[in-house]
């Protein structure tokens, strides 16, 4: 007579090891998922700011194609979105709202006057305060 075989022992983890991978896992994700939230915020402050000055770059230029005497006089009558639309050829890529160029949360105001040139204003919306770059 032949003998039986032997039934294939399975090779699998125990409960106690899956629960502590799992555990292990958790551990970390507590620990990085804060970091990586101030990460997201910081690089969206700072993509205000870079566009916040490329927009005070776009003045300037548009003062230099077009001569401070030829655009100060119109310029004080216009609100941010028809100064924006003046500035979008002096900006690389830029879209044609004004909103969708400033990352949600902040928002920008362009100078009010040309004879004296001032910087644009950013604004955490959240706080309602201005940001100095």
């Amino acid at each position: 007579m032949k003998p039986e075989p032997q039934p294939r022992r399975r090779r699998a983890f125990s409960l106690v090891e899956v629960l502590a991978a799992v555990s292990i896992i958790g551990i970390i994700a507590f620990l990085a998922i804060p970091n990586i939230v101030a990460i997201k915020q910081d690089s969206e402050r700072n993509l205000a700011i870079s566009r916040a000055e490329a927009l005070n770059m776009a003045v300037v230029s548009y003062i230099q194609s077009n001569g401070k005497n030829n655009v100060a006089s119109t310029w004080s009558s216009l609100n941010d979105q028809q100064r924006y639309t003046l500035l979008i050829p002096y900006l690389s890529f830029a879209p044609a709202n004004l909103t969708e160029f400033i990352p949600n949360g902040y928002s920008v105001t362009l100078p009010g006057n040309l004879n004296s040139l001032t910087k644009s204003i950013l604004t955490d919306t959240s706080t309602s305060t201005a940001i100095s770059y």
